[in-house]
């Protein structure tokens, strides 16, 4: 037997106690039953969202969400202002070049964060710019974004907005969306809301609702205004067929979620975070990021070893599932996530794992100064003993 341990940054792992809840008999989605499920479930949504506005669940991937953002915000021939800082944030340019929205790049090394005053200068050359798109956590480089900041800038424009994909940050950092002034915030299942891929979930500022009645980008599935008139309170459906198991499964998180309490849900994961850099500091990896996320830690493999063997011994031969590079990043690093359900122990597993895996491909690695490095601080989240 191999144990099996799933340590990426999505999907992540799913509590047992939500598993449980959607193995139950299947209900209709067109009932009473179901809308009351889904009308509280929203409403918790909302307090994870931190908004006032509506939270909006779509049956896709987050990158759904992403599009909608997009399709519902613009048209054709609009200006749009975009962070590409990652593979994520090259996303948007693609989504617009498919509508025809002239998209401003703003090219960032990767594990850098965009520095604020490119952002300024960008709107100044473009100020009939209607958008800036960002990460909140650019997951190809486990690198966060200024988004607070981006934000205050855009607030003064009267007909521009900030469009946050906050997919690997929403649930890890304090972003309140309102408090902040963040018009659009889409996030998605398999991360830090910790179910299996399937749901994209996707919040408004009534700033961002106004654009969208000038909007005339082709629509239909992700038509946001038709979900927004079925969705809200007292309706409390889907425009289309839900992904119900899901829903009823989100149920269950955001219960685990306020449970543990949106404050110590951040400290947590600041706690596994600032771990697991100490610990691959502690190895002589050196991080990717300059900026490091709160969601995943990426390091450099050493040299002379392949990131892509690397990885795959750690799955295959080892059990234990990592995430690896993309594009030019791909065979030279690891990534290793501590977002959603994840804590203490899971991170001492993963030092451990990868450890014997350094050990196996000939680095000369000392057994346990990785995993003694995270313990030191992973220690805080215990309560000492007198």
């Amino acid at each position: 037997m191999l144990k099996q341990y799933l340590l990426s940054p999505g999907p992540t792992a799913v509590p047992e106690r939500v598993l449980l809840r959607m193995a139950a008999p299947m209900i209709h989605h067109r009932t009473p039953q179901f809308s009351a499920i889904f009308a509280e479930t929203k409403l918790m949504l909302e307090q994870v969202f931190q908004t006032k506005n509506d939270v909006l669940t779509l049956a896709s991937s987050g990158s759904g969400a992403m599009e909608s953002a997009v399709i519902n915000l613009l048209s054709p021939s609009d200006t749009m202002i975009y962070v590409n800082a990652g593979k994520f944030g090259e996303r948007w340019g693609k989504i617009a070049a498919k509508y025809n929205i002239n998209a401003v790049e703003i090219k960032v090394e990767w594990g850098e964060a965009v520095d604020v005053s490119a952002i300024e200068a960008a709107l100044e050359a473009n100020p009939e710019a209607k958008g800036v798109f960002v990460q909140a956590s650019e997951t190809s480089t486990t690198t966060e974004q200024p988004i607070r900041e981006i934000a205050q800038l855009t607030g003064r424009r009267d007909n521009c907005v900030i469009v946050v994909d906050a997919i690997t940050a929403l649930g890890v950092i304090d972003m309140p969306m309102d408090a902040w002034g963040l018009d659009v915030v889409v996030s998605g299942s398999q991360k830090a809301f910790m179910l299996p891929p399937g749901l994209a979930f996707i919040a408004l500022s009534d700033k961002a609702w106004k654009m969208t009645e000038a909007s005339t980008c082709q629509k239909f599935y992700f038509d946001l205004a038709n979900e927004r008139k079925n969705q809200v309170a007292g309706k409390d459906t889907t425009a289309w067929t839900p992904a119900a198991s899901l829903i009823i499964g989100l149920n269950e998180v955001l219960k685990m979620m306020l449970e543990e309490g949106l404050d110590n849900l951040y400290t947590r994961h600041q706690i596994l975070a600032k771990a697991t850099r100490a610990g691959v500091e502690a190895l002589g990896l050196k991080l990717i990021s300059s900026s490091p996320a709160t969601s995943a830690t990426g390091a450099y493999v050493p040299e002379g070893v392949n990131g892509g063997a690397f990885v795959k011994y750690l799955r295959d031969t080892m059990g234990v599932t990592f995430a690896g590079g993309q594009d030019h990043l791909k065979g030279k690093i690891v990534r290793i996530a501590h977002l959603g359900y994840y804590d203490v122990f899971d991170i001492c597993t993963a030092f451990s794992a990868i450890e014997i895996a350094l050990n196996r491909f000939g680095y000369p690695v000392q057994m346990g100064a990785g995993v003694g490095a995270a313990q030191a601080v992973l220690a805080e989240r215990f309560p000492e003993q007198g």
